[in-house]
């Protein structure tokens, strides 16, 4: 069957906390950081800006508050403030208009401080052509490479991708790219744990072929809400791979999970950290087990080892235009499916 890979694009919301640790939850630690905050304490604001965030430690969610810290702690020339600025800039959040050039500006101050998440976001940028820069994927591997060397996953992960298919000049080896999806897998990183499985299915990345490691992979990316972990994961129910006896019905749930997200073939998005914001959304093509493939207009199929399989016919229909390799961009959801079967 042919597979179409998944690009490593990592969809974090990361936040570097600078300075001494804090108990969360703790209405004290949050009473010490709004004390120094208000005296200008650039850590402080970050910190606390936070816990805004999140609403974490007592605090109620705020994102407009957050915004307002980060600003005065970036405005201070706090690194880690900057970068989350320029994540509430690239996204629209915090109450700020999206602006990728202001988003740009704030990710290349950070990365020129050494800040990992910066350099991973930046060099999404980089990969795709963000904030006016053309794109240029020998930058953004030297910047992912940056980011890896301080051991961040996202940046593990994305580097894997351009390992996996030999971009940004580098060659291609796959054995590289296994290497750099266990090390990400192994913190947790869901990306990495769906793409780590897709080889463990495949033996690929020089690893002997073993379904039931790729189910244990997919799962923990599918209980982080990973559409491609969820895809993946449905596929090995529906073909009865992975010591599972055939479950339709579970497949069928778990496809409409990823479908209910969009993300057939479109970005990953990935889980919430508590260290550092970073999030990227790049429209890289998928390796999800379970395209749609065919001609516009087309109904719409998943596709498994033995061949094409037909679960379900549409009211809607795949969209080819734009997509990968002539692959279908999959727009099928299974709840405006009627079952043939």
């Amino acid at each position: 069957m042919r597979r179409i890979l998944l690009a490593l694009a990592i969809g974090l919301t990361l936040i570097a906390l600078p300075g001494v640790g804090f108990a969360i939850g703790d209405e004290e630690t949050v009473r010490v950081l709004q004390r120094d905050a208000d005296q200008g304490n650039a850590n402080a604001q970050v910190r606390l800006g936070y816990f805004y965030e999140t609403g974490r430690g007592g605090l109620a969610k705020d994102n407009r508050k957050a915004a307002r810290l980060y600003k005065l702690a970036a405005d201070q020339g706090n690194a880690a403030a900057r970068n989350n600025l320029g994540v509430f800039y690239r996204d629209g959040g915090g109450g700020l208009t999206k602006d990728d050039r202001e988003a740009l500006r704030l990710f290349k101050l950070a990365a020129d401080q050494g800040n990992a998440y910066a350099q991973q976001n930046l060099g999404g940028f980089y990969r795709d052509g963000r904030g006016g820069l053309s794109k240029d994927d020998r930058e953004a591997v030297r910047l992912f490479k940056l980011a890896a060397d301080q051991a961040l996953a996202d940046a593990r992960a994305s580097l894997g991708y351009f390992y996996e298919t030999g971009r940004g000049g580098l060659p291609k080896d796959v054995r590289e790219a296994a290497r750099l999806y266990r090390l990400a897998a192994d913190q947790g990183n869901a990306a990495a744990q769906n793409n780590l499985g897709v080889f463990y299915r495949d033996g690929g990345g020089g690893l002997t072929k073993d379904d039931r490691e790729a189910l244990r992979l997919f799962k923990l990316a599918a209980d982080q809400g990973n559409s491609y972990g969820q895809q993946n994961l449905g596929g090995l129910y529906r073909d009865g791979l992975g010591g599972l006896a055939k479950d339709e019905r579970e497949a069928a749930r778990l496809f409409k999970l990823a479908a209910d997200q969009g993300r057939g073939c479109a970005p990953l998005q990935a889980r919430r950290r508590p260290r550092q914001r970073q999030r990227t959304n790049s429209p890289e093509p998928d390796r999800s087990a379970t395209l749609a493939r065919g001609k516009r207009g087309s109904q719409c199929t998943f596709e498994s080892r033995g061949g094409r399989t037909k679960l379900s016919t549409c009211r809607q229909f795949a969209v080819c235009a734009g997509a990968p390799r002539g692959a279908c961009h999959w727009e099928c959801r299974l709840s405006s499916c009627e079952r043939t079967g």
